[in-house]
């Protein structure tokens, strides 16, 4: 149900019929599934977003495999293999990340892989900063040591590790969540740090395995802004026409062009490159 309605809220924002479009019944479809967001308090839309790719994925995952077994069907000579897990969703969305985990004792690395959607990026300082340097953050190489040391099997003990990570499968889309939010005490804070992100030519070859290079190039689509505190907030959208190339700010039923200079903004809180 709400995959359909999801479907009639993109056929009528691409029909262009109304000045705006109100996705009212798509949320209503989505809540009967995942009830918390029905509630009038503040949401995080990153959470959000994960839910409708987790839902999106589900569905069209189910249609492929119906589709899988009904030619199976109708061709008596067809391989009947397991049905695959993928979807539009993972196909767009679905990147994979490998961790590569070595032992400081004696130096064996292991190496385990790790499917993402999202990439929730780590926020180094509280004025500014550039996404390079949110990147950096994330994929700079960490030491497991005390509670978090590793089982190394050629040890045959608990030992610390180096762990150092690279992208080993570049998704066609790629979502960053900025880490706005951190505990602070007993409670949260928000981080409202500007962060510099570039419209195109963001380059991830430095944190990719080297076949991942040849795709390592991404350009902006769309900006999910958070102004506001943690519990008093308001969402906003920039969003780049795939035809026109220009980009639009979406304000609930406020919907305007805006110069490219107007992207960069320190409330930016998820990006879609």
């Amino acid at each position: 149900e709400s995959v359909t309605a999801f479907g009639h809220l993109i056929v009528d924002m691409w029909l262009g019929e109304f000045d705006c479009v109100s996705p009212e019944v798509f949320h209503s479809a989505l809540e009967k599934r995942y009830p918390t967001f029905s509630r009038t308090t503040q949401q995080d839309a990153q959470e959000f977003l994960i839910c409708v790719l987790n839902e999106l994925h589900e569905a069209f995952k189910k249609v492929r495999a119906q589709l899988y077994k009904a030619r199976c069907v109708s061709n008596a000579g067809a391989s009947r293999g397991s049905v695959s897990e993928t979807s539009i969703i993972t196909e767009l969305f679905e990147g994979q990340l490998t961790h590569n985990i070595t032992c400081l004792k004696c130096k064996t690395t292991t190496h385990r892989p790790e499917s993402f959607t999202v990439l929730s990026l780590p926020i180094p300082s509280k004025q500014s900063c550039s996404l390079q340097d949110c990147l950096k953050c994330f994929f700079q190489q960490d030491t497991l040591t005390w509670n978090n040391q590793i089982h190394c099997s050629c040890c045959g003990t608990k030992q610390d590790a180096a762990v150092k990570s690279t992208i080993t499968k570049a998704p066609q889309i790629i979502i960053f969540h900025l880490k706005r939010f951190e505990w602070q005490g007993n409670g949260k804070r928000k981080l409202s740090a500007d962060i510099h992100y570039p419209l195109s030519g963001l380059d991830l070859s430095h944190y990719g395995s080297l076949l991942f290079c040849q795709k390592a190039k991404y350009s902006l689509c769309a900006v999910v802004n958070h102004a506001g505190s943690l519990d008093n907030g308001h969402y906003t959208a920039f969003c780049k026409h795939s035809v026109t190339k220009n980009w639009y700010s979406f304000d609930d039923t406020e919907i305007s062009k805006i110069p490219n200079s107007s992207v960069q903004t320190d409330r930016a809180y998820l990006l879609f490159y």
